[in-house]
């Protein structure tokens, strides 16, 4: 029999930040349900445990599921009896942050059918009264910016577990092909001594041995994995802080071919043992010109 899931329960007032939230679940590896009427939990998780492939599902709750509300508390005890590693997190903010979010966004509240917003905040903030006591943790999101929930869910899920990990890509490309679209750091190569006008290289890529100890062995290529190295150590924790789920590192240099292929599969190695590391390389089978 396979292990019960893990659940989040993602719950709060409108407003406050639940599909932001759901969408940071969702990053680190949840499968996410959102406004699912709290009685139909028990035959969802049932479903996830007997495929086997899915550890972790967050639900989202709110009074958009109307009546079926007054039964989330016997759903969470029921969940917890089966053996499911149930948390509640409850997303709270204050009046006024509400109300003029609801003006910028112009979305209208679950509650407020007569267009009385503040009397739909006070009557959601009664229906969700006994959620909020059973929630695990209550954070406050007035003064948060959307990084700044990520930023705060991010520490909360890694608290008992290990922290969600970030797939870092290490993609190799030509500058005369354009700089990858989605690169979040983009390192110039172009300085490192050229293989392409090395006759027996020309012809060969990063991957080649060949190839890669002429690079590698370069002083300007030690020099500069010295400083590489330090200066990746401490920003890939910083950008998995944030909650990124991928963050693209882009190495240049003229044609993809050589001296980024070399550099990308060189710290690719140094790299996965303590991150899931993908190389790829974009450029290195155009033809060598």
């Amino acid at each position: 029999m396979s292990e019960a899931p893990q659940v989040i329960i993602i719950t709060g007032l409108s407003g406050a930040g639940r599909t932001s939230a759901l969408r940071v679940l969702e990053d680190a590896g949840f499968y996410c349900v959102d406004n699912l009427p709290p009685g139909l939990a028990p035959d969802l998780l049932a479903l996830v445990s007997r495929e086997g492939t899915l550890r972790q599902v967050g639900l989202g709750i709110d009074v958009r599921t109307g009546a079926f509300l007054s039964g989330a508390e016997e759903t969470i005890v029921g969940l917890e009896a089966s053996g499911h590693h149930v948390q509640v997190i409850f997303l709270d903010c204050a009046d006024e942050v509400l109300v003029r979010r609801f003006s910028e966004t112009r979305r209208p509240h679950a509650l407020a059918r007569t267009g009385d917003l503040q009397g739909a905040i006070a009557g959601e903030r009664e229906r969700l009264a006994d959620l909020r006591a059973r929630a695990d943790i209550v954070i406050d999101t007035t003064d948060f910016s959307v990084h700044d929930l990520r930023r705060q869910l991010v520490d909360y899920i890694g608290r008992d577990s290990e922290r969600p990990s970030m797939v870092v890509r290490l993609v190799s490309f030509g500058f005369k092909y354009g700089v990858p679209m989605h690169a979040d750091l983009v390192f110039d190569l172009r300085f490192l001594p050229n293989p392409h006008f090395i006759d027996a290289l020309r012809p060969k890529t990063g991957m080649d041995p060949e190839v890669s100890a002429y690079v590698l062995k370069a002083p300007e290529t030690k020099e500069l994995l010295r400083h590489l190295r330090p200066l990746l150590d401490y920003a890939l924790p910083q950008y998995a802080r944030e909650g990124k789920a991928y963050l693209t590192v882009a190495l240049g240099c003229t044609g993809g071919r050589h001296r980024s292929v070399a550099l990308a599969e060189e710290l690719g190695r140094q790299l996965g043992g303590d991150h899931e590391v993908v190389v790829a390389h974009r450029d290195a089978q155009r033809a060598a010109l």
